[in-house]
């Protein structure tokens, strides 16, 4: 009766014998934090910049509340070492205290990440569409459209790469309920992605509204992709001025867009629609986490604060072809991607121009960022359709 597979562990059989503490003799031996230390020396993020052996092991017996473990935090930057040229953050956050337990290690990730923003500094949040100056006069000759978009993530429930499937289904069951009480033009319908018709799911390709399981391996390392496609859906308003996503990188992620350049009446709406929604999830006797040094607390450290992008497609063929292209980009605080993402170059010189912070600055100044940018970028561009320098228009370092 004691006959062995190969590596000498019991057969099925053999097994099945066993009483309870020979079987617990069995278990392998919890290993060391020096032998479960992972190599990093091929990574460029921000995680393996700070992450140390001696800092993993003040770490690796920690857990949230909820159980969320510096492996949890750390996979993510583990799988997806980076690129020589593009530092990407390298961990994620389980759920709200994720934030406070492994500070040791997410502080100084924050601020290298955030141009400086240290543990003592307060966020500051400012989601009053009037102190916008302008915005609505941006030349639709050359801004094709207009869009501002945010994460919000629902206090009491784990983060995405974390969550279980009941807390995935509690977040989309309290948000629809949230969504279908908003009125007027924000009014709208919730599509889940496991019940979409075939002629809905079209549509909202065509609109480009539709988000797929997540392919990129930062999210699939995350756990983000975890039970697809239940829990997850499309939200929006009847004129498809006014988007939600639910459940996909952060609890909620909730854009409002349009044609043309009018980003003040993006923006307002933006403002409006995001204020409802927080005030009916107070009704239900929850809120959106929040505190004064993070701001708005989401999935990735590169979204805490505001998590705004405001972002134009704006079409300047001349400017994105001048030698100091880059240069104007980087003293306006603003960053390029093309149309389709950020991984897609730019087609016929049009350009996706969004603010490139996202901590430290309120909602109404990342937003004035982008209008006064874009404006100066569109001068800079008819200057040089003329055949002149723009040499008197470069703007000082923001």
């Amino acid at each position: 009766m004691h006959l062995s597979i190969a590596g000498g562990l019991p057969c099925r059989m053999c097994l099945l014998l066993f009483s309870n503490d020979k079987m617990a003799k069995l278990t392998i031996k919890r290993l060391s934090p020096e032998e479960e230390f992972p190599d990093l020396s091929q990574h460029n993020n921000h995680m393996a910049k700070v992450l140390t052996q001696d800092m993993y092991t003040k770490l690796r017996d920690r857990a949230t509340p909820n159980g969320f473990t510096i492996d949890g935090v750390i996979q993510t930057g583990i799988d997806n070492p980076g690129h020589p040229f593009i530092m990407t953050v390298g961990c994620v956050a389980g759920d709200e205290e994720t934030y406070e337990v492994f500070k040791e290690l997410l502080d100084p990730i924050i601020e290298d990440r955030h141009g400086g923003y240290k543990p003592t500094d307060k966020h500051k949040t400012d989601l009053n569409p009037d102190n916008l100056k302008g915005g609505d006069d941006l030349d639709p000759n050359y801004v094709i459209s207009s869009r501002v978009r945010t994460g919000r993530s629902i206090r009491g429930f784990c983060l995405p790469p974390h969550c279980s499937r009941g807390e995935r289904r509690g977040v989309e069951k309290m948000s629809v309920e949230a969504l279908d009480s908003l009125s007027g033009d924000l009014k709208g319908k919730y599509y889940a992605l496991k019940n979409m018709t075939d002629a809905e799911q079209q549509q909202l390709i065509d609109d480009h509204f539709l988000f797929d399981k997540p392919v990129s391996p930062l999210l699939l390392a995350s756990g983000m992709a975890r039970d697809w496609p239940d829990g997850r859906g499309i939200w929006h308003n009847d004129t498809k001025t006014f988007l939600v996503w639910v459940n996909e990188e952060d609890h909620l992620r909730v854009i409002s867009m349009q044609k043309g350049g009018n980003m003040k009446e993006v923006f307002n709406r933006f403002c409006t629609g995001l204020t409802k929604i927080e005030t009916l999830f107070k009704d239900k006797g929850t809120s959106f986490m929040w505190n004064e040094h993070l701001g708005y607390v989401l999935t990735c450290p590169s979204n805490l604060g505001t998590g705004l992008r405001a972002g134009v497609h704006v079409k300047i063929p001349n400017m994105s072809k001048h030698a100091k292209f880059e240069e104007v980009l980087k003293r306006l605080r603003l960053q390029k991607r093309g149309t389709g993402g950020v991984d897609t170059a730019a087609v016929g010189g049009t350009f996706d121009i969004s603010n490139a912070d996202r901590l430290g600055f309120s909602e109404v100044e990342l937003v004035q960022m982008v209008v006064d940018g874009v404006k100066l970028l569109v001068e800079m561009e008819k200057k040089l359709e003329k055949g002149q320098s723009i040499d008197d228009l470069m703007p000082a370092q923001k």
